[in-house]
C-alpha cells in the first residue's frame, strides 16, 4: 500500500513517530547511567567536541526505565535521534529481556494511508512532486522574509550545494532537505535502532509483539493533493526554527547523540532542545485541509493507544519490553507523567543499577493481579 506521507505530509507524520512536550520541559528528578553497564562521566565536556566527532563502534546505548505495578514489570528503553551513522548498539541486554518477557510494546506511531495499490500510487507521483511547491510557481526567496533567506544561502551552499529545485519548494520541504543534508554530513543518521532490534528479538524467542499505530486512511488522495497544491501553509515558523537548529544546535545534537551511545542519560537531561518539528506538523495540521482530515488529533490518539497497550500488558505480564523516545519521557505531560499520575512506581535509570532484574524464568511466571487493574485491552493496529 502506500501512504500518502511521502511528499504530502512527510513531516505531520515525523517519520511516523508520535511526539510529546518538548524535552526542554523539565524532567523528574532522577535518572543517570544504563542499568548493569559503566556508567558514561556526568560531565557535558566529556560528551561534546566541537571539532566534530562523533563516537562509533560498540557502545552500550540508552538507560532503562521501569514502571512497576505490583509484581509487575514494563521496562522502557529511551531513544534518541539523530544518532552516531556508525554506531553498533550493544543490545544483548535488552534481547535477554525481551527473551524472558511475556510481550513487546511499540512505541507510539500513526500512518496516513492512501490506501491505493502500488501501480497506481505511481500515477501518483506526479501530483506529489508538485504539491512540494509553492503555490504559484513563486520562489523560496518570494515566500520567506529577506533576512531568513540571507541564512539559508550559505546553509543552502554548505549542505545542498547547486541544487536549483529547491528553490521553488515550499518553506517546510525545502528546510526539511537541507535539515536532512546537514545530519547525513554531520556523521549523524536519523535511522532508528531499537525498534528493530526489538522486532527481531521477540520473533526469535516468539513474544508477541503490539503495535500501538493510528491509521487514518485517506478516502481522496487525489483531491487531497489537488487542494494542498493550492494552498499556501502558515510555515514559515517552521523555516526559521530549522534554520536555528541547523546553526546553533548541530553540535549540540552530536554531543546528544553520543551521551545516548555512551548511556549518559543525565547529560540528556541538562540539554534540552527547541525541536522544529512541532512547528513543522503545526503548520500542516493547524491547515483548514489537516482540520478537516482530523490530522490535528492523531498525536494525542497515538499517545493514547499506547498508554492503553501498556497499562494492559502491565496487567498481564510479570514482564514487558517497550521503547519510546526520550522525548516522550520527560515533562508534566510526557508519559512517564502520565503514568505516575495512574498510580504506577516509575524507576528511574539511577535507581534502577540497584533494582531486582527480572527473573531468568520470568516469561513462565504466572502475572500477580495488578494494583489497579490497567486498561482493558490493546490497541492492535496494521505495522507501518
Amino acid at each position: 500500500m502506500l501512504r500518502l506521507s511521502s511528499w504530502l505530509l512527510v513531516l505531520v507524520s515525523c517519520v511516523g513517530q508520535a511526539m510529546a512536550a518538548p524535552s526542554s520541559l523539565a524532567p523528574p528528578a532522577g535518572g543517570g547511567s544504563l542499568t548493569d553497564v559503566p556508567s558514561a562521566p556526568a560531565a557535558s565536556t566529556d560528551i561534546v567536541d566541537l571539532d566534530t566527532l562523533v563516537v562509533s563502534g560498540d557502545q552500550p546505548g540508552p538507560g532503562l526505565w521501569r514502571v512497576v505495578s505490583g509484581g509487575h514489570t514494563l521496562w522502557i528503553v529511551g531513544t534518541l535521534e539523530p544518532l552516531p551513522r556508525r554506531l553498533r548498539w550493544m543490545s544483548a541486554e535488552v534481547e535477554g529481556l525481551v527473551a524472558r518477557s511475556q510481550e513487546v510494546v511499540l512505541p507510539p506511531a500513526y500512518v496516513l494511508d492512501a490506501g491505493v495499490g502500488r501501480l497506481r500510487g505511481l500515477t501518483m507521483v506526479p501530483a506529489m512532486l508538485r504539491a512540494r511547491r509553492n503555490p504559484d510557481g513563486r520562489t523560496l526567496a518570494e515566500r520567506v522574509p529577506q533576512d531568513e533567506y540571507a541564512r539559508w544561502l550559505p546553509l543552502k551552499a554548505r549542505y545542498l550545494g547547486r541544487d536549483r529545485g529547491v528553490e521553488r519548494w515550499r518553506p517546510i520541504f525545502a528546510a526539511h532537505a537541507l535539515y536532512e543534508a546537514a545530519i547525513e554530513q554531520s556523521g549523524l543518521d536519523d535511522a532508528r535502532v531499537v525498534e528493530p532490534v526489538l522486532r527481531r528479538a521477540a520473533r526469535r524467542h516468539q513474544v508477541p509483539v503490539t503495535e500501538t499505530v493510528v491509521r487514518m486512511d485517506i478516502e481522496d488522495p487525489r483531491g487531497v493533493l489537488r487542494e494542498f497544491s493550492q494552498s499556501d501553509l502558515d510555515d514559515g515558523s517552521c523555516f526559521s526554527l530549522t534554520l536555528d537548529r541547523i546553526e546553533q544546535d548541530l553540535e549540540n545534537m552530536r554531543a546528544r547523540a553520543n551521551a545516548w551511545a555512551l548511556g549518559d542519560v543525565g547529560y540528556l537531561r541538562r540539554t534540552g532542545f527547541e525541536s522544529q518539528y512541532r512547528a513543522c506538523v503545526q503548520a500542516i495540521t493547524s491547515h483548514t485541509l489537516g482540520q478537516r482530515l482530523g490530522l490535528d488529533a492523531l498525536n494525542e490518539r497515538a499517545l493514547q493507544a499506547w498508554l492503553q497497550a501498556a497499562e494492559a500488558a502491565l496487567a498481564r505480564n510479570a514482564s514487558t519490553v517497550s521503547a519510546l523516545p526520550v522525548s516522550l519521557l520527560w515533562g508534566g505531560t510526557g508519559l512517564l507523567a502520565r503514568l505516575r499520575e495512574r498510580g504506577y512506581e516509575i524507576v528511574e535509570p539511577d535507581d534502577a543499577a540497584t533494582a531486582p532484574r527480572p527473573s531468568p524464568d520470568a516469561r513462565d511466571a504466572e502475572p500477580e493481579a495488578s494494583a489497579d487493574g490497567g486498561a482493558s485491552g490493546t490497541r492492535q493496529t496494521a505495522p507501518r
